[in-house]
């Protein structure tokens, strides 16, 4: 019998896993977006990749007591999001179950043990991509494994993600990969989100290739004041080799911007600052970032 996932979310990410995993599982998607969970709900995921469209019906809802007792939760909402859906998550969780998140920024873990408790959240990381195109539609982008920080819950699920096609691998230090690819999210995707252009255009600019490489210089040394020790020996050429390796990607900030929907530049470059001041490191590009993307999402919603 196929194990029952629950996937908290309805926007790329989301849709990606639920497809990949419902030829394996038992897939519900648990959202609050009413345009996507009523595509979702009329014609499944649509899954564009290779150049073809497949179709992947799933279970869809947007009340928690409709999957109470779940024993295992995809987390994969907008780290904007975290709070409430923790908030679902512990209307039907079981009490034995377990809610992994893989989502950016910092935060997102904090937020699930503050409402399920420790025993029942999990920490991943993953560089897979995903472009939404419309409700309940989205196209495949780059592979990249998952990284599990162990728990002792977690074991019986990660099958099913094989299954699925992606690669699970336990890393004992994922604190590490997750300040590694905020280190490069803090270069590359507010950038792209303010001057609108593909990740590639960055490294053809020098203004933007600086500070690209100063925001992923100035996270590394946070993250180094905060004792952990990145993946990579030095955070701007990370972010640069990144921008290069998905140089006609749009970023995720910037397809948000792009859609007038919040950012997740306050669990990004936000998260850095802040971080940044709890240890005496000052973020002065990190900053600026952040209140760019701020004021631009602003100005975007007050010309709506």
């Amino acid at each position: 019998m196929p194990i029952s996932v629950l996937i908290a979310g309805s926007g790329a990410m989301a849709c990606l896993f639920a497809a990949r995993l419902s030829p394996h599982a038992e897939v519900t998607m648990l959202g609050t977006w009413a345009e996507g969970l009523a595509a979702l709900q009329r014609h499944g995921v649509r899954l564009e990749a290779g150049g073809l469209e497949t179709v992947h019906p799933v279970r869809v809802t947007n009340d928690p007591s409709d999957v109470r007792g779940a024993l295992f939760a995809l987390v994969l909402v907008k780290s904007w999001q975290t709070k409430r859906t923790a908030g679902m998550l512990a209307e039907c969780l079981a009490a034995d179950g377990v809610a992994l998140t893989l989502q950016n920024g910092l935060g997102n873990l904090e937020a699930l043990r503050d409402a399920l408790g420790a025993e029942r959240a999990a920490l991943g990381v993953t560089t897979t991509g995903a472009t939404l195109l419309g409700p309940g539609r989205v196209r495949a982008g780059g592979s990249g494994p998952i990284h599990v920080a162990p728990h002792p819950r977690l074991e019986p699920y990660l099958p099913a993600l094989r299954q699925a096609g992606f690669t699970v691998e336990p890393e004992p230090d994922v604190e590490s990969l997750l300040w590694g690819k905020l280190a490069v999210n803090a270069g590359i995707n507010p950038l792209t989100a303010l001057l609108r252009v593909e990740n590639g255009v960055l490294l053809e600019r020098d203004e933007a290739r600086q500070v690209l490489r100063e925001a992923a210089r100035e996270a590394a040394v946070v993250a180094g004041g905060l004792g952990i020790r990145l993946p990579y020996l030095e955070a701007a050429a990370a972010a640069e080799d990144v921008a290069r390796r998905t140089a006609a990607n749009r970023s995720s900030m910037l397809q948000d911007v792009l859609r007038g929907a919040p950012t997740e530049i306050d669990a990004i470059n936000g998260a850095i600052a802040g971080a940044g001041e709890r240890v005496g490191v000052p973020t002065p590009v990190n900053r600026t970032l952040w209140r760019l993307v701020r004021a631009a999402v602003a100005v975007g919603e007050a010309r709506r």
